[in-house]
């Protein structure tokens, strides 16, 4: 028989959190401790001020809803800052769900996104009250952030209230997907979701109170808002908040000795792009303990030209809908013995490799990569039919394919939809882009296959080159040295860039669009 005590605690973790608000505890046992610092304006909170920060932003939420019911929907178009941080806990604290929007979007795709999640009221930067103005429809009620009458003037007066009891399934966060299939959906993001993910993170990123991390990925994606901002604030670390990533600006803040960053987090472009600085200096960066890179595969070549450096590249594989699902340790032997594994499962989700038989695929075999677990959405806002196909039971089906080596750790070869099917073999780009990235005059590259009358689907690799540009022998020369001949791509298509999310996925259904004709 169950003892009395294990049946109260067991029943209290089934109906809610009680500690999953990041600041409450923080703000108690190390009121004075800085808890967020912004690069640009100097400005500084301790968790005790930015606790009342964001009691009062509760309290000022509250007021501009009025009397709706809960859950209702606050979106926010900006730029990173302590602004956003707080506006997001406020919801939470006020049983209402923010919706950070992507401000790299058109009035037209903004509108589209405002028209689905219906918020109850869209607060702005100044800097984006013209793409709001393009906006061919209906708004709620818009508030600028800064300015006489704005949200920073108005929660100097608000008073303070206490978080509004609110169960541990209750949404708050919804985050929309950044689109690489052309269809954005809103993520509903729970109170259980956040704080799984946020354990996660802490555990296979060590991040600990004390811990400096640098965010200058936006926060309208999970590695910025939750994996970052989120982990950062519920260890009681110091978060540093970028409102925009500058290599030399980045460099200079990771290089700072009072700040003294221990983690920072990009996508592989953003690591090249860092390395690739006149300002680069290995040397300046003694308190940094990792890069952590997801969001797109890492190329070996990159990966060891850190490591030669003295900075390991740390892998991991999440998405909105789970949260950090898979990492690398934090060990420079394990990233240099599994280059391009994105690691092992985090300890707060359950991981499947699944083949199209619905059966787990034996180890080094290629499967779909299913998740299960309390930081797993339980789907997407206002599409029953987009979940009930993601979901087996109480499985998420990724659409990301997985392959297990000895030991457990995971690679990632490609996208379910990514990989083609030439002359009857299986082709998944990644391990091609992987190969012609590591030419020296390839920046940027993106493989997919097109139709093809012989072969059914072919290779077309579309590179964006260094200064000094390679011929399309060069690279068809290169890939024949490392690929299979099925494998090669046929063709060649040098471009200026390649459209990308902010987390760093190429569009491929844009280069699809683009290069029909090909």
């Amino acid at each position: 028989m169950q003892p009395e005590f294990l049946a109260a605690a067991t029943e209290m973790r089934a109906v809610g959190l009680e500690t999953d608000d990041p600041l409450i505890y923080r703000a108690t046992v190390s009121p004075e401790r800085q808890a967020a610092f912004e690069v640009t304006t100097g400005r500084s909170e301790t968790y005790a001020s930015l606790d009342d920060a964001v009691g009062r932003g509760a309290a000022l939420i509250a007021e501009l809803v009025g009397h709706a019911a809960p859950s209702q929907r606050i979106a926010y178009l900006g730029r990173n800052s302590i602004d956003q941080i707080v506006v997001c806990l406020a919801c939470q604290r006020a049983g209402h769900v923010f919706v950070p929007l992507n401000w790299r979007l058109g009035a037209s795709e903004l509108g589209q996104i405002v028209a689905d999640c219906e918020p109850a009221v869209l607060l702005h930067d100044a800097e984006f009250a013209p793409v709001l103005g393009d906006i061919h429809q209906p708004l709620p009620r818009t508030v600028s952030v800064e300015g006489d009458g704005g949200w920073d003037d108005m929660l100097r007066s608000a008073k303070r209230a206490e978080p509004m009891p609110t169960e541990a399934d209750a949404a708050c966060i919804m985050l929309y997907t950044s689109g690489t299939t052309g269809s954005p959906k809103g993520v509903i993001i729970t109170r259980r979701n956040a704080f799984a993910s946020a354990v996660n993170f802490a555990l296979v990123g060590e991040v600990t109170s004390r811990s400096v991390t640098l965010c200058d990925l936006p926060f309208f994606h999970t590695i910025g808002l939750v994996a970052i901002g989120r982990t950062t604030l519920t260890m009681g670390g110091r978060l540093v908040i970028s409102d925009r990533f500058l290599p030399d600006r980045t460099l200079a803040t990771l290089g700072d000795p009072e700040l003294g960053v221990t983690h920072y987090f990009a996508v592989p472009q953003m690591a090249s792009a860092l390395r690739n600085a006149p300002a680069w200096d290995p040397s300046a960066l003694k308190a940094l303990q990792a890069i952590f890179i997801g969001g797109a595969p890492l190329s070996p070549a990159l990966i060891e030209a850190f490591l030669e450096d003295g900075i390991p590249l740390v892998n991991g594989y999440g998405m909105s809908e789970a949260g950090t699902a898979i990492h690398m340790p934090l060990d420079r032997d394990a990233v240099a013995r599994h280059p391009g594994s994105v690691g092992f499962p985090a300890p707060l989700l359950a991981v499947r490799l699944v083949g199209e038989d619905g059966q787990d695929v034996a180890d080094g075999e290629v499967g779909e990569i299913w998740l299960k677990g309390p930081s797993v959405t339980p789907g997407y806002w206002n599409k029953p039919g987009e979940t009930a196909r993601a979901f087996v039971g109480d499985w998420y089906r990724t659409g990301d394919l997985g392959r297990r080596a000895e030991g457990g750790v995971i690679h990632v070869p490609d996208r379910l939809k990514d990989m083609y099917i030439t002359g009857g073999e299986n082709v998944f780009p990644a391990e091609i882009e992987a190969v012609i990235g590591a030419h020296p005059k390839v920046r940027d590259v993106a493989v997919l296959g097109l139709p093809d009358p012989k072969w059914g689907e072919c290779g077309v690799a579309f590179i964006v080159a260094h200064v000094e540009a390679p011929s399309a022998d060069e690279i068809l020369a290169h890939c024949a040295e490392r690929l299979a001949s099925y494998k090669r791509p046929t063709r060649i298509v040098f471009l200026e860039q390649i459209p990308r999310t902010a987390s760093g996925k190429a569009q491929k259904h844009i280069l699809r669009q683009t290069h029909a004709e090909l």
